[in-house]
């Protein structure tokens, strides 16, 4: 007997469902099939999870605008037949026990499938399930292999040389919102849901990309299960890997080649920006933007809610020392995109934290304030894996002059972060708005303005603890090197973070819908950033808006 869908889901359900786009027609009939090109560019949109509702719209959209373009898109959609996936997390299931006795079968899957693939259908896109790809000889191996392997062999287990191990415990890790398992009663039997569904994706769209031959998958973020394997499995069989993600900025996205973008912005080559002409128009449109990000008026993503900015009043709030310098430290959600970032000095950022807190023990003429992030209880997963909760269990008794703000303070990072010598970071974004003000920063993970020649890039442990020996510093960055970070600010918040006129900012969850009047308003020329965005789905060109020269859409 079916069960009713529990309160909750429903009405998040009725609150998503109307953003799904509505096509008053199939794109694909405005695509000249019948005169056009002999071999058309075929584009597998690959996200998988239907009721990802952002997720299912934008590749949505992204199919009516390739289709026009001339492309034939195909979609992979999961119906109910993985154990596991993006759309579960630890608040879905109150009952621990139910995702691994039932996987989302009972709870999720019913409202998952049959809008997508409606939506997918009105568009007349090719529709492919993961049930249909997967034969019971691998559904056999899939169970046999996540019972059996030890628990300590499943993060770096792979499959004919596929990393289905680390995407399943980041699967595994967003579930539970905690950057580990331990203490959690079902984190095991949780992580070998996700490994054979990270089995069975690989499964699956390996038989897919033997069956047919693709150019191009796009899919959303990259990591997790089911997208980070099927990056794997394309990249496999040589099919170019297109990865997005919503970005800050009001109706933009990031889109990047080859794999997520937690990798490729801190690849980048420097000369995509550096060159880039500069101008007083486009400084003043930087700054005006990275002040609105102290309250987020600009953005659709933001994390602090009317933000306390007096400075004196907060100085007296933590208990501040003015005469001493202050060293700024700002933290990331703990279980966030748990990858393995080779140029990171720690093993994980709660290491890199406790160690930082140790060391300025030794170092009383200097303050710390370490700022936790607000999105361990304003981001779309609340973290269950605190840092003042683990500072405190590592380090009982903090020494005096370190200060922690909780994530859940209105004080303004900005605000305090502005008063520091100098700033340590892990991972967080935020260095690429400390360096265009001229704060100096230290990197000890895998933070975006890596690699930038803007930074004080830690490569060990011990050169971490070499250029925090140099602190203060006492001087802000020279005027070349902020205007060349300014440069780089620009290219990361503008040009990277396309902009997409259907999408609309709404409240709630998803927060955008799409809004278009059918084909003709995909079509080439209607939109410059959906422009940009299909030729380098096309072509392989880069995922740079020129803001600099083109007029963003209104709204």
């Amino acid at each position: 007997m079916a069960l009713a869908l529990p309160l909750r889901l429903a009405r998040r359900w009725r609150r998503a469902r109307d953003a799904y786009p509505q096509w008053s027609g199939p794109a694909a009939r405005r695509d000249g099939r019948s005169g056009g090109p002999p071999s058309r560019p075929r584009v597998l949109l690959a996200t998988s999870v239907g009721g990802f509702v952002p997720g299912a719209a934008i590749e949505g959209l992204l199919a009516a605008a390739l289709t026009v373009r001339g492309a034939e898109c195909h979609a992979l959609l999961c119906d109910a037949d993985l154990p596991a996936c993006l759309e579960c997390d630890r608040r879905l299931f109150p009952r621990i026990g139910a995702l691994p006795r039932h996987g989302p079968q009972l709870r999720l899957c019913r409202t998952c499938f049959e809008p997508a693939a409606r939506m997918y259908r009105d568009l007349d896109v090719t529709l492919h399930r993961y049930g249909e790809l997967v034969d019971p000889a691998e559904r056999d191996e899939a169970r046999r292999l996540a019972r059996n392997l030890r628990p300590d062999e499943i993060a770096g287990f792979r499959l004919d040389d596929l990393a289905v191990g680390e995407h399943a415990m980041a699967g595994a890790l967003r579930f539970f919102a905690r950057g580990d398992l331990n203490g959690e009663p079902a984190g095991e039997a949780v992580l070998r849901r996700y490994l054979e569904a990270a089995i069975l994706t690989a499964r699956a769209v390996g038989r897919l990309c033997r069956r047919t031959r693709y150019d191009v998958a796009v899919f959303h973020h990259g990591i997790y299960v089911p997208q980070g394997i099927v990056g794997e499995v394309a990249r496999r069989h040589g099919v170019r890997v297109v990865n997005w993600n919503a970005a800050y900025r009001k109706k933009c996205f990031i889109f990047s080649h080859g794999q997520t973008y937690h990798h490729t912005l801190m690849t980048e080559p420097q000369s995509v920006w550096e060159n880039l002409e500069w101008t007083p128009e486009i400084e003043r449109r930087l700054l005006d933007y990275l002040r609105s990000r102290w309250e987020g008026t600009q953005d659709w993503i933001w994390f602090h809610e009317r933000p306390r900015t007096n400075v004196s009043a907060i100085v007296r709030e933590l208990g501040l020392d003015p005469a001493r310098p202050l060293i700024g430290l700002l933290t990331n959600v703990v279980w966030d995109a748990q990858l393995h970032y080779p140029a990171n000095a720690f093993p994980n950022m709660l290491d890199w934290i406790v160690r930082t807190v140790e060391y300025f023990r030794s170092r009383p003429e200097l303050q710390l304030v370490i700022r936790v992030h607000p999105a361990e209880v304003r981001g779309s997963v609340p973290s269950r894996q605190r840092v003042v909760e683990e500072l405190r269990r590592h380090v009982p008794a903090l020494p005096p002059n370190v200060f922690v703000i909780p994530p859940d303070s209105r004080i303004s990072t900005y605000a305090i972060m502005a008063e520091c010598d100098a700033a340590l970071i892990y991972g967080t974004k935020t260095g690429v708005e400390l360096t265009s003000v001229g704060i100096p920063v230290v990197v000890a993970g895998e933070a975006w303005i890596r690699n930038k020649g803007l930074t004080r890039d830690a490569s060990s442990a011990a050169h971490y603890f070499q250029l925090l020996d140099e602190l203060p510093y006492g001087v802000r960055m020279d005027a070349p090197t902020v205007e060349r970070a300014r440069k780089y600010a620009y290219h990361f918040f503008f040009r990277r973070m396309i902009p997409i006129a259907a999408t609309q900012p709404a409240r709630g969850w998803p927060p955008f819908r799409i809004t278009t009047d059918g084909p003709d308003a995909v079509a080439p020329g209607q939109d410059p950033g959906l422009d940009v965005i299909c030729q380098g789905i096309l072509e392989g060109s880069p995922f740079v808006f020129p803001a600099e020269r083109l007029r963003e859409p209104a709204g």
